[in-house]
């Protein structure tokens, strides 16, 4: 019964904050806040895709991009060979995410900690050569050249940068939800135990590979839909949504924004998002500023912000109590 009230709780905060995001654009015309609302929804759901299998599995996984890029791919190829409607495409994605993470989990979940984190790094590298020498599919180095097609749907135009935002944020905050229903469903309370416990879930009788499987393919699923978004945003998809830095993108944003709270990989997305446009206008030296930020905030605050506050607020309400 509580488990119910609290998500009827998060369903009315979720629907609150969606409110408030389409009514952005009534309150300002500026295009940098609503591209960078659709960028963050993008790679919000990316990270927090990831964060399924790091913060909630114990998955450490350095070539989440594959799925993110593979999504972008999937989109573009669609719309631009076969002339399906959006929300058609979008299913192609999501469901060739859910067969690459099939075959890829299946093996690389049977691995351990170091083991699965440089696998799933291969796996990535592979994708991405592919992508590369595949020229006459997927256009190799440039990309996937001439523009998406963004036919009207259902009366939303995403040649219209207003429908696009609104499309983007009601993606968004969908996808979090359901990734937050998962989570706190009877699975996503096994998939923890898995984490923090195998061999006593094994005794239990759970199938541990399983319940991982899942897990990978579900990120995967995820991670796609990102592409997807980013895809529409950019028209077109490229090589570097697939490679390694993609990932490593990703774990910084879940370092920085919280592993152990739902909603810090989104924020974590919206710090990184923020530092390297604030930083790719300021100095040339990208790389080293953005280290020395990471490094702030892994030896000074040791866990990511929402982490830090959450337990900072738990602090001083337990100090309140006593006194």
């Amino acid at each position: 019964m509580s488990n119910i009230f609290t998500f009827k709780k998060e369903l009315l905060i979720a629907m609150l904050g969606l409110v408030i995001l389409i009514a952005i654009p009534f309150l300002t015309s500026s295009r940098v806040t609503l591209d960078f609302v659709i960028r963050l929804a993008a790679f919000g759901i990316f990270a927090t895709s990831l964060n399924i299998l790091v913060g909630y599995g114990g998955m450490v996984s350095f070539g989440h991009a594959m799925f993110f890029g593979s999504g972008a791919y999937t989109f573009g190829l669609l719309m631009q060979r076969t002339g399906v409607s959006i929300p058609v495409a979008m299913l192609g994605a999501i469901a060739f995410c859910a067969l690459l993470g099939l075959v890829i989990g299946a093996i690389c979940v049977r691995l351990k900690e170091i083991y699965f984190s440089f696998l799933t790094l291969a796996f990535q590298m592979l994708v991405h050569s592919v992508i590369v020498t595949w020229s006459s599919l997927t256009g190799g180095d440039q990309g996937l050249t001439g523009g998406i097609p963004r036919t009207p749907f259902w009366g939303i135009n995403l040649a219209n940068t207003t429908h696009l935002y609104w499309f983007a944020c009601v993606v968004g905050v969908v996808c979090l939800l359901l990734m937050r229903y998962l989570l706190q469903s009877p699975y996503g309370y096994t998939l923890r135990m898995v984490r923090d416990n195998p061999d006593r879930a094994r005794f239990l009788g759970i199938d541990v590979w399983r319940v991982k499987l899942y897990a990978f393919i579900l990120s995967a699923c995820f991670a796609g839909i990102g592409g997807v978004i980013m895809a529409i945003f950019v028209s077109g998809a490229f090589p570097e949504f697939t490679y390694w830095t993609m990932s490593g993108e990703a774990v910084f944003m879940i370092m920085m924004g919280g592993i152990n709270t739902f909603i810090g990989p989104v924020v974590g997305a919206g710090l990184l998002m923020i530092f390297n446009d604030v930083i790719s206008r300021t100095t040339e030296y990208h790389g080293l500023a953005l280290g020395v930020i990471v490094l702030v905030f892994a030896l000074g605050f040791k866990r990511g912000i929402t982490d830090f506050v959450v337990q900072a607020y738990r602090l001083v309400t337990r100090t309140g109590a006593r006194s």
